[in-house]
C-alpha cells in the first residue's frame, strides 16, 4: 500500500489522507470534521515545525495549508514539501490574499481557497487534486 493512505479495515477501502497544516485549533478541528464525513484520513499539525519534524516526506496525500503559519508561510512550506517529494499535493488556505500571495501561488501551481470556508468549497479543491483516485469512502 502506498504511503498516505491507510487501509479501511471494516471495508478494506481506501482512505485517502488531508493533512491539514493551521495555527488555529478551531479551523483544524473544524476541518477535520468536515473532512471526515467526506471519507478523508485528516491529520493536524499547528505549524509547519511539527509538520516537518513527523512528515519528511508528505506521502500521497494532499496538504492544506494556511498562508499565515509561525515560523514560515504556507507557500514555504509547500517549497519544503516539494524539495523532498516534488510531486506533493497542495491547497492554500487564507483570508483575503494580496495579489503578491496570489502570483506566488500560481507560479507554484498550488490553487488557493479562500477563509472563511463555506459549503464544500475546500472538499472540491481536494477531490480535484486527487483526479487518478476514485473517490473517498462516504463521498
Amino acid at each position: 500500500m502506498s504511503a498516505g493512505i491507510e487501509a479501511d479495515i471494516a471495508g478494506g477501502h481506501e482512505r485517502r489522507l488531508v493533512v491539514i497544516v493551521d495555527d488555529d485549533p478551531a479551523v483544524c478541528h473544524s476541518l477535520r470534521f468536515a473532512l471526515e464525513i467526506e471519507g478523508y484520513e485528516v491529520r493536524l499539525y499547528n505549524d509547519a515545525d511539527a509538520f516537518l519534524a513527523e512528515h519528511p516526506r508528505p506521502g500521497d496525500g494532499c496538504l492544506v495549508i494556511d498562508y499565515h503559519l509561525p515560523g514560515m508561510n504556507g507557500l514555504d512550506l509547500v517549497a519544503h514539501a516539494r524539495a523532498i517529494q516534488p510531486d506533493v499535493c497542495a491547497i492554500l488556505i487564507t483570508t483575503e490574499p494580496t495579489s503578491r500571495v496570489r502570483a506566488q501561488a500560481v507560479a507554484a501551481g498550488v490553487p488557493i481557497v479562500e477563509k472563511p470556508l463555506f459549503g464544500n468549497t475546500l472538499a472540491e479543491a481536494i477531490r480535484r487534486s486527487f483526479p487518478a483516485m476514485p473517490p473517498p469512502l462516504g463521498a
